[in-house]
């Protein structure tokens, strides 16, 4: 039997009422996210903290997963801050130190824990986490567009890629070697991708 998982648009938060529950709500389940787990998340919990009835839950968003489904995808769809340093190594570093600290975060470690711990059990949460950084590197991108109109790196720069590998960098510190994340290793790791962005051109395809 498919699960009923309902989603809402995560565009921007109009006003009023319905928009002000909404909003606590999602922020009320990354909130317990963080400080539960996804296996002790429950909508009873949910619902008590946000100060709204268990049956408004049930009835927007159906289920749990749809409640963290919807959750993630608000947050993919915030708007991200974009560096501009006037160097893409300048951008890459300022990019990773965002990602660190937002990772130090209660809220956002949870929700990058339970996608990896749970993201091959429950398809509609892999597909929200695929979703917000298909989000993400979009807007991060611009910085490797940048570099490109600036002479930087090679035109067939693939922005994807770079982004990605200053990603995955971070997230297998922060989620498997436990290796130090400080402002040294970022310069290293942003040296590195930037340099080698702009000897590789298109062998990166």
């Amino acid at each position: 039997m498919t699960q009923d998982i309902r989603t809402e648009p995560a565009a921007r938060r109009p006003g009023g009422r319905s928009a002000r529950v909404r909003g606590a709500v999602l922020d009320t389940t990354l909130r317990e996210l963080a400080e539960v787990g996804y296996a002790a998340l429950s909508l009873e919990a949910i619902a008590q903290r946000a100060g709204v009835n268990k049956t408004t839950l049930y009835r927007r968003w159906g289920s749990r997963e749809g409640l963290v489904l919807n959750a993630m995808l608000e947050r993919g769809q915030r708007e991200v801050p974009i560096p501009d340093t006037g160097s893409l190594r300048g951008d890459l570093a300022a990019y990773a130190t965002e990602i660190v600290v937002a990772s130090r975060t209660p809220v956002v470690e949870a929700t990058i824990r339970t996608v990896a711990s749970v993201g091959d059990r429950e398809p509609r949460i892999a597909d929200a986490s695929r979703g917000f950084w298909r989000t993400r590197f979009e807007f991060a991108g611009e910085v490797v567009r940048r570099a490109i109109a600036r002479g930087e790196v090679p035109p067939d720069t693939d922005p994807n890629l770079v982004v990605e590998t200053v990603v995955a960098s971070v997230y297998f510190r922060l989620l498997l070697s436990g290796d130090e994340l400080d402002d040294g290793y970022v310069d290293r790791l942003a040296a590195f991708v930037a340099a080698g962005a702009s000897a590789a051109g298109g062998a990166q395809r």
